[in-house]
């Protein structure tokens, strides 16, 4: 059990510890039977990078699938893109102008390290302003294996603020110490140098950004912990996107709230730090997307893996 340490007070406050708790942040969230015979499955291992490969346009294409549940689509804005596991200086992407609920594996785009379609995937244009952006980060952050980018419907509207969103919930740890501002707008994206900034924008570690006036920005890099060298899969910048849309929703209602004269409470550093050294960990973000892979499975049978 975690051990708890008071804090000064009258309001009897306490805080919480990783004392005695689980070396893997993963093992701290779930518990199994007496006999250790419960295992829980997370991110198979491959030894085969073309087995990688199909394994990662699964996801990708159920990805975007999500993004249409979720409404994400507007027009043609809106693009993921993946690190290839057999040529590594390649990424892989979404088509031009197809709605995201209609993405399947087959669909998917390998662009080279040109900037071009090659002839390795699906042979459909992409998004330019996809090319600049996510070009930019994989440029800037080798460690970053996918990144996410589209215009959701809470996020462009805490965008115009051009500030980063309050530790208020616990799901707003996931983004503690985890998220730049873009504070420009430079118009549609369709310069090398704005992708640069947006980079620059997201820095040397933070995996999301908010870009003012446009959108929301999400990321999943390999992690260099002692504990693995993991972390890098689409579930964990689809998971994070959504996170950081309705956290933006969160953060508009409370703002209207206090406008009127209720007063929000913001979470301790103390207490979004020890939330966030578990909830923040690449499996458990990656865990927190199943259940929406496994209900697009049963809702599409399966029709975004062809």
């Amino acid at each position: 059990m975690p051990s708890l340490t008071s804090m000064n007070g009258v309001n009897g406050k306490y805080h919480q510890s990783l004392d005695g708790l689980a070396e893997n942040p993963l093992r701290r969230t779930w518990r199994g039977n007496q006999q250790g015979t419960i295992e829980l499955s997370t991110v198979p291992k491959f030894d085969n990078p073309y087995e990688e490969r199909e394994w990662i346009k699964e996801h990708m294409a159920a990805a975007f699938r999500y993004w249409g549940k979720c409404g994400y689509g507007e027009g043609v804005s809106g693009h993921i893109t993946v690190r290839d596991p057999v040529l590594h200086d390649h990424y892989w992407m979404n088509p031009f102008a197809e709605h995201f609920s209609t993405i399947t594996k087959s669909m998917l785009v390998l662009v080279g390290p040109d900037g071009y379609v090659s002839p390795h995937g699906a042979q459909l244009p992409i998004n330019s302003s996809g090319f600049y952006i996510h070009s930019a980060i994989h440029k800037a952050r080798p460690d970053i294996k996918a990144a996410a980018h589209c215009h959701s419907l809470h996020g462009k509207a805490w965008s115009a603020f051009g500030r980063p969103i309050d530790i208020l919930t616990q799901d707003s740890c996931l983004f503690y110490d985890n998220l730049g501002v873009y504070q420009n707008f430079g118009g549609v994206v369709l310069a090398e140098q704005e992708g640069k900034n947006i980079a620059d924008a997201l820095g040397p570690k933070w995996k999301t950004c908010i870009l003012q006036n446009h959108g929301l920005l999400t990321c999943m890099s390999s992690y260099s912990d002692i504990l693995s060298n993991l972390g890098n899969t689409v579930d964990e910048a689809a998971f994070l996107f959504g996170a950081l849309d309705r956290l933006c929703h969160v953060q508009l209602l409370a703002e209207a709230a206090e406008a009127n004269g209720i007063r929000k409470s913001v979470i301790s550093q103390e207490d979004a730090e020890f939330t966030a050294k578990t909830i923040q960990w690449w499996e458990n973000v990656y865990v927190n997307f199943q259940p929406e892979y496994k209900l697009l499975l049963q809702e599409t049978n399966g029709a975004f893996l062809k």
